[in-house]
């Protein structure tokens, strides 16, 4: 029988796979060999071969006579044979061993004990192997160690390089050092940078250096190996792209990646080195798909509408991610517009977490940098790259809320011609999460930002993104299918919306629409309050992170409504006590034109708002965010029943653009907006916010579906729309106070009365 140590390794090497095993056969060492016999280890696994009995299978009885053990050398073929099938499988059965005894002409045994005596053999060699290499190693420390001791008897400035203590040299000679040093090392981290992401080397007036252990580059080295090697931090990785002509070079991919942050030491190079080559095969397909007559896309027949080419996607591209999971959908749309924004700040807007999701406020409910691997070079973002964490939302209790963790990416591929590009790197993040969050993986996306006259930008922009449907209700799965859900036609819509309100309102003229000539500072924080507004709004639609809500499940309560609730105590911007959300959508047969204009038309408020007391509203303010009318923040002013009515007035947002348009509200007292429109604190208003978000049905014509709406929308869509609804009352002034089912039932009373108010005054059924 085997002894322990070679039954434990043999089946390891056999659990490890039969390409391992052939690999070391293949590179076995002779020389090695001549060494083992010089030690006197005399193996016969190539050659020779007891013809008998093995030592490890005698019988220590007294009474058997001693056999002369008698040597059967191999011939060359049968020791080929051999090889040949160790390198397939070195642990083989009885049956194998009996094939091969018929067919080398060897009996059982020889063949039994030549593969334990080769297995015997490949074990020795490996552990010379190891031997050698734990010397090396500790050689190396002891060098190190010496190299310490003589650094600790001689002490120098890590700032300058020279002696620990100034002593005879003058301080401005002392400066000097100090800043020569700091400009070395900037160097060496540039010439290291370059060298990684232009996969060419630049030498710099220094030697060689290892990168930094900080966030302030990007860590590429990548330290000892699996098999106990070495390698410098400084050593070069080919990465295959040259920004010299524009060419990206071929990418490996990096399937099912999962890298888990916080680690420390070589990992963390390894992980990061990882994402980087995962960044730049996403930057190149971005490019890709992003080329004008790219064969990835398809024009419809009557040329209005681009349907993406997944054939030609599968031949062109392997996932960088790995395949896609079953039962997933694919969701890939891209499109082109021009917005009033610079390319370097467009950049910038889109590395900063915080600035991204104000930028975009409907689509983005929460957005935190989780790791920062890149800051970029030369004091620009050129090779910026950082781990993010996002949620993105369509606003409906319909559709879960789409969390993402990826890493985005950005290069300078021109004078004036940036790229963004995100791609996942954790898939299947929360994906046991219950609702409201949607199983999903972003693809490579993002967008090529181009520099044109007068401060705009032409920017192309590409989804890519593949969800599980099944969460989502059937009424929106058309509207994601057709690419307006979630794709790039919205993100260009609401980019060019944002940007229009951020140049009007870094004007120095005021509108004529502006009925009260706010300053300033009154304009600001009426609008960051508005703002404030709408994201509460959003945020008790979709149940996002972003505000902590707790989902009640009501048996009364149908399946398209939800209903959640949160516990104020310490939040002032918002009354203190128990407050409810609720929310649902349904289909309307009108176009979303319609629906938009009757909401926001104070004149018709009283046919559904019962805030209004059942007259016409007036505007008091109305701060312009866009060319068209219905872009706007306002505030109006009930007609007063009573004296205690005219100390309440209503702040209300509305918006439209090829997408999707909005109207939100909330009562406020007059007090308060005398604080704000005077440019005080908005953060002290209490709210709680209604509204409505009107988005089109996904079964409207091609070019609406694409997103090609008249600018602010104001082109009449045909087709139906899709209508949601939210309320979020005070149902008690109270923290410590108990939920009860007349506050649910009160609240779902008043969203079917409200939506059954507006089907009357649009005469549909």
């Amino acid at each position: 029988m085997q002894n322990s140590s070679s039954f434990s390794y043999s089946n390891q090497r056999k659990m490890e796979g039969p390409s391992e095993m052939g690999l070391i056969g293949e590179n076995f060492d002779a020389g090695l060999m001549g060494r083992m016999r010089d030690d006197e280890y005399e193996s016969r696994s190539g050659s020779d071969n007891f013809d008998g009995v093995s030592g490890d299978d005698q019988d220590g009885g007294d009474d058997q006579p001693q056999r002369k053990k008698r040597y059967h050398r191999h011939t060359p073929h049968q020791i080929q044979e051999l090889e040949s099938f160790f390198k397939e499988c070195p642990h083989p059965d009885e049956k194998q061993r009996l094939d091969l005894s018929k067919r080398l002409g060897l009996e059982n045994k020889q063949v039994k004990f030549w593969f334990q005596n080769r297995r015997t053999q490949m074990k020795t060699q490996l552990e010379r192997h190891e031997n050698i290499m734990l010397r090396q190693e500790n050689d190396k420390l002891r060098a190190e160690n010496s190299l310490m001791k003589e650094a600790m008897s001689n002490p120098v400035c890590n700032s300058c390089g020279g002696p620990a203590i100034p002593g005879q040299i003058s301080f401005e000679e002392h400066q000097i050092r100090i800043e020569n040093a700091r400009l070395k090392d900037e160097l060496n981290r540039i010439c290291a940078l370059a060298n990684k992401f232009l996969g060419k080397p630049i030498s710099s007036m220094t030697g060689p250096m290892a990168l930094p252990t900080s966030n302030s580059g990007l860590e590429l080295g990548i330290g000892r190996s699996g098999l106990g090697g070495s390698s410098t931090l400084g050593t070069p990785l080919p990465m295959g792209l040259d920004l010299g002509d524009g060419v990206l070079g071929t990418q490996t991919g990096m399937p099912g990646i999962r890298p888990s942050l916080g680690l420390m030491g070589n990992e963390v190079q390894l992980e990061r080195s990882m994402l980087i080559d995962l960044a730049l095969a996403a930057m190149e397909e971005l490019l890709k798909m992003t080329q004008a007559e790219s064969p990835l896309w398809i024009k419809s027949l009557d040329g209005e509408k681009e349907v993406f080419n997944h054939e030609e996607y599968a031949r062109l591209f392997s996932p960088c991610i790995g395949p896609k999971p079953t039962g997933y959908v694919t969701e890939a749309t891209r499109e082109t517009g021009i917005v009033i924004i610079n390319s370097l700040a467009l950049v910038e807007t889109l590395m900063d977490a915080n600035r991204w999701a104000e930028m975009f406020p409907s689509m983005i409910a929460r957005a935190i940098n989780l790791d920062v691997i890149s800051n970029g070079m030369g004091g620009t973002r050129n090779g910026a790259l950082q781990v993010m964490h996002a949620e993105v939302q369509l606003l409906s209790p319909l559709v879960p809320v789409r969390q993402v963790r990826f890493i985005r990416f950005c290069k300078q591929h021109a004078e004036g011609v940036w790229a963004v590009v995100d791609v996942s790197i954790d898939v299947g993040h929360d994906a046991a999460n219950a609702q409201p969050f949607m199983s999903c993986r972003r693809l490579p996306s993002g967008c090529i930002v181009q520099d044109m006259p007068n401060g705009y930008s032409k920017v192309t922009w590409l989804e890519h993104w593949e969800y599980d449907e099944s969460g989502v209700h059937q009424l929106y799965r058309p509207l994601l299918s057709s690419g307006v859900g979630f794709g790039a036609h919205r993100w260009i819509a609401t980019l060019q919306r944002q940007c229009e309100c951020l140049a009007i309102l870094m004007s120095s003229s005021i509108s004529s629409d502006d009925h009260t000539a706010l300053s300033q500072a009154g304009r600001r924080s009426m609008l960051k309050l508005a703002q404030r507004m709408t994201s509460n709004f959003c945020s008790g639609v979709c149940a996002s992170s972003a505000r902590k809500w707790d989902m009640l499940h009501i048996g009364t309560l149908g399946d398209d409504m939800k209903v959640m609730t949160r516990k104020n105590v310490d939040d002032p911007g918002e009354p203190p006590g128990i407050v409810l959300s609720a929310a649902t959508s349904v289909w309307m047969p009108v176009s979303r034109q319609r629906v938009f204009d009757f909401l926001r038309d104070e004149r018709l408020r009283s046919e559904w708002d019962i805030l209004s007391n059942g007259g016409p509203m007036q505007e008091m303010v109305h701060i312009a965010k866009g060319q068209g009318h219905g872009n706007c923040v306002s505030l109006l002013r009930a007609n007063a029943v009573n004296a205690n009515d005219s100390s309440m007035l209503i702040l209300q947002e509305t918006w439209m653009d090829a997408s999707c348009s909005v109207v939100v509200y909330a009562p406020v007292d007059v007090q308060s907006l005398n604080v704000v429109m005077s440019g005080g604190d908005s953060a002290y208003v209490a709210l709680l916010p209604s509204g409505f978000a009107i988005v089109p049905d996904g079964h409207c014509n091609n070019s609406t579906c694409n997103g090609t709406m008249q600018k602010g929308g104001g082109g009449e869509d045909s087709g139906g729309s899709l209508l949601t609804v939210g309320f979020q009352i005070l149902v008690n002034s109270l923290p410590t106070a108990k939920l009860t089912v007349e506050s649910v039932d009160t609240v779902n009373n008043l969203i079917s009365c409200t939506i059954q108010k507006i089907k009357g005054a649009l005469r549909v059924a």
